[in-house]
């Protein structure tokens, strides 16, 4: 391909004009695509969420590719959102291998270990679950016969005009199971004859495993009622019918429960070991994992009886004094140390570092960045003080490097982040104009980079 094509093309790519290059590349006849033309296309497929697209391409070029560590790279990061982790493990170990120590590589196959062995335990879970079920039936019993109910929900005037409906008869119940296409459990209905859909007074339930809210335990905003009139109702406009055909939920049962994230996690009934006519599991569903799964109880009665009060997690004085302790005296991360060694333009730049982060926990009361100012003004520190050190950085490599400076950095570390606050706040930057990119680099604006300096001078 021409040098000029190419720079188009990847001038394209950082306008994320995606759609553009697959046009003009499949435009292209096949004879005289060459492997620089295909895996461009697979990238744009990728970007485009199009993975069985890229993987056809990329699978073109094998041969060519297979001393390529950017190939493999490729086809792991195909594999990974294929959810096919053990394949894209073998990839990224292979890009590894070719051009060891880039972080995204790193990142991804670090990230393709943990979802195998959590997708090794879930298969073994759910085999367990359809074996039981073969073997014998479960006795019977009347749900929540010896739970009381009267002191289950909150009563208040949102719960009332977004959740709750008139009790459900035998013929909407009929109709609602119908129109999912799954049999619901005796115990939520029985809930519901109680109080169609609600609030309920306790709205934490503990996990095993971590996910995008908390590292021990996921919240609820309230639990769908059976109707089609309330929004957050099973049939409602915002219920599981549109969460799993506008927002992408996995088609594995019905969503039954929303989270306090406004619609980026959920709670579902799992119908996949039992059948839609079974007594589902109740699972966690994650969509700013990948819509990762999480097995949170083995039946609904089981998930409302587990259901906790957020005091159980009220640690936020112990919270702040830990984390005020930490962003003044604990180690950076080998990264941040690396990169703040360099600096001349602020004097004592670990001091200034920390001093911000201190305002932070004390405006929060715990460390996190988000999408506040202060947040801001962190995320532009660090992309200046990794500019610095590596100039030709681009943004999917500072993407995947980021969470190696301060978020996952050790001792200084926030123990987790929400990618999506870091894109969103470089994408803002980048529209305002104070970062650019140019042939694939990020760069910091002159003006930009004095504002960062300043700011820190004056923290």
């Amino acid at each position: 391909m021409k040098q000029s094509l190419i720079e188009q093309l990847n001038e394209w790519h950082e306008k994320e004009k995606h759609q553009q290059i697959v046009d003009l590349l499949v435009a292209i006849p096949e004879e005289e695509l060459d492997y620089e033309g295909v895996s461009l296309l697979a990238r744009a497929y990728n970007n485009l969420g199009l993975y069985e697209e890229a993987l056809d391409q990329l699978e073109n070029i094998a041969e060519a590719g297979k001393e390529d560590y950017l190939w493999h790279y490729r086809v792991g990061f195909t594999l990974y959102h294929l959810k096919r982790y053990e394949e894209a493990t073998q990839a990224f170990r292979r890009s590894d291998q070719l051009e060891s120590g880039d972080q995204s590589t790193e990142y991804f196959l670090r990230r393709s270990i943990q979802k195998v062995e959590k997708q090794k335990r879930e298969e073994l879970r759910l085999a367990k679950k359809r074996a039981s079920l073969e073997h014998g039936s479960a006795e019977e019993k009347v749900p929540l016969s010896d739970m009381s109910l009267t002191d289950f929900w909150d009563d208040s005037e949102y719960s009332r005009k977004s959740y709750q409906s008139d009790p459900p008869t035998d013929e909407l119940i009929i109709s609602i199971e119908k129109e999912l296409g799954y049999k619901l459990p005796s115990s939520y209905i029985q809930l519901m004859r109680q109080q169609n859909g609600g609030v309920p007074k306790y709205t934490n339930f503990p996990t095993e495993e971590p996910t995008s809210w908390a590292e021990d335990h996921i919240a609820i905003s309230g639990i769908l009622g059976i109707g089609r009139e309330k929004s957050y109702s099973l049939c409602g406009d915002l219920g599981s019918p549109f969460m799993i055909e506008e927002w992408g939920y996995p088609d594995i049962g019905v969503v039954i429960c929303d989270c306090p994230s406004a619609g980026h996690d959920v709670v579902m009934l799992d119908y996949r070991a039992c059948g839609r006519d079974g007594e589902p599991e109740v699972v966690h569903v994650d969509q700013e994992d990948d819509y990762e799964i999480t097995f949170l109880a083995d039946n609904f009665e089981e998930f409302i009886r587990g259901l906790v009060s957020d005091e159980e997690y009220d640690t936020s004085e112990e919270d702040k004094k830990r984390d005020l302790d930490k962003v003044a005296y604990s180690k950076f991360s080998p990264l941040l140390e690396e990169l703040c060694s360099p600096v001349t333009e602020v004097e004592q730049i670990e001091h200034k570092i920390r001093s911000i982060c201190t305002q932070i926990v004390e405006e929060k009361g715990h460390f996190s960045f988000h999408a506040d100012p202060l947040s801001y003004v962190m995320y532009d520190v660090q992309l200046w003080l990794y500019t610095k050190s590596y100039q030709d950085t681009s943004r999917d490599q500072y993407v995947a490097a980021y969470q190696n400076i301060i978020a996952f950095g050790g001792e200084f570390s926030q123990g987790g982040y929400a990618p999506s606050f870091v894109t969103d706040w470089l994408d803002h930057r980048i529209k305002e104009g104070r970062i650019i990119q140019k042939h694939g680099i990020l760069r910091l604006t002159d003006s930009f980079a004095e504002e960062i300096i300043k700011q820190l001078k004056e923290a």
